[in-house]
């Protein structure tokens, strides 16, 4: 679980820096590519980090 969140965690760190770049060398396309990725990431973390629901423990992996 700790390396999902890992993995989690890089993406949204690899989108920070994508978008700022982005911003930087004012590419509004690579922008908008980094803030999807590090929206993903995050995504991904906070999924890592709930809870089960009654019923979907099981589907976890």
């Amino acid at each position: 679980m700790e390396e999902k969140n890992d993995q989690a965690a890089k993406k949204e760190a690899l989108g920070s820096v994508k978008e700022a770049l982005g911003k930087v060398i004012g590419n509004e396309r690579v922008e908008a590519e980094g803030a999807a990725e590090k929206a993903v990431g995050k995504a991904e973390g906070r999924k890592k980090d709930a809870p089960p629901r009654k019923g979907e423990a099981s589907r976890r992996s």
